[in-house]
């Protein structure tokens, strides 16, 4: 299928240049293995010059791994996660955190993909009954499924009541720098000072190729996850690939740029043709992505030239996605083509 942009997902960006010189320069001569080299060291001295002592980073190849990890790392096979219905890990993974972590997802329907502290405390029940599963971890999406941002408060009360009720918590952040850029807050802000547990922290979308992290900030929890990430086939032994990748985005902060533009790419689309008769701009733009309804006629002549999902097909609501790669000229080629397909 040929298209002339892409708009279905930052996965379709190309890997930054930042992040390919990285690997070049890590491409030389020998250097030990399974993370036993020094480019893995400094990539995992950011992670603790970024979240704080204490923090442990465990690279690993893909989102799907390091949720599955961090999972396994936090849980009993008896024990379940509250999550949203529309959670990567919930629809997005194939079974993989209930086939690998052997946990129960407890999926809560919300009209923004966001968890709000009164729907985790309902859906906190069977505490102590030997015939349920009992809930001990949240897990959040940030930026979430629909592209909306937790604040710093959200996420502090949820954390909150999730340790009050002797619950643990974590942030599936495959779209992290993304939250950083549309809070302006640093990372560690509201990860680890409001009270988060695990974070799956990911590169792939901001311009890596294949790298993401289980960062962990709490000791007993990251005792035993380099043996689980050993036995989850998600330890590299070329770690210094992987590593290259952080090391290269972290360089002047180009991950916070990255996601500053992406970010800004979506709001200049959402911009574009929220005023248009016939496009409704269903969810909140706070990072990379914009969610539409438009006409399905109009759909199906746009997908002619761009490449983009039609996220529910019972409403026809599509879904927008710009990356670090996205150009102001792809959007606005993008804004009069929409223009050109709606009913006149």
């Amino acid at each position: 299928m040929s298209v002339a942009r892409e708009f279905a997902s930052d996965n379709t960006a190309p890997a930054h240049p930042a992040v390919l010189e990285a690997i070049a320069a890590a491409n030389t001569g020998p250097a030990h293995a399974y993370g036993a080299d020094a480019w893995t060291a400094r990539a995992e001295a950011w992670f603790r010059d970024t979240f704080g002592e204490g923090t442990s980073a465990f690279l690993a190849w893909n989102g799907t791994g390091a949720n599955v990890i961090a999972l396994q790392a936090a849980l009993r096979p008896w024990q379940a996660v509250i999550c949203v219905r529309q959670a990567h890990i919930n629809v997005d993974e194939c079974g993989a955190p209930e086939r690998f972590a052997g946990c129960k997802l407890i999926d809560v329907p919300t009209p923004d993909a966001k968890l709000s502290a009164a729907q985790l405390e309902a859906a906190i029940t069977g505490v102590g009954i030997e015939h349920q599963v009992q809930p001990r971890l949240v897990s959040l999406t940030q930026t979430t499924e629909y592209g909306t941002a937790y604040s710093r408060d959200e996420l502090a009360a949820l954390c909150d009541l999730a340790h009050a009720h002797d619950m643990l918590v974590h942030v599936d952040g495959a779209r992290i720098a993304n939250a950083a850029a549309s809070l302006n807050l640093p990372l560690r802000a509201f990860t680890r000072d409001v009270g988060v547990d695990l974070l799956s922290f990911g590169a792939t979308k901001n311009g890596g190729i294949g790298a993401e992290a289980v960062v962990v900030f709490d000791p007993e929890l990251a005792r035993d996850l380099r043996f689980i990430r050993k036995q989850s086939a998600q330890l590299a032994s070329k770690m210094r690939f992987l590593a290259a990748q952080f090391i290269g985005l972290a360089k002047g902060d180009r991950w916070l740029a990255n996601a500053s533009h992406a970010n800004a790419m979506a709001l200049r689309l959402a911009d574009g043709v929220r005023d248009h008769v016939g496009v409704t701009i269903t969810q909140r733009v706070e990072s990379n992505a914009v969610f539409a309804m438009i006409d399905p006629a109009a759909t199906v002549r746009l997908q002619e030239r761009f490449h983009f999902y039609v996220w529910d097909d019972t409403t026809g609501e599509v879904r927008w996605m710009t990356n670090w790669a996205t150009t102001p000229a792809d959007v606005d080629e993008f804004i009069e083509a929409i223009t050109d397909a709606l009913p006149a």
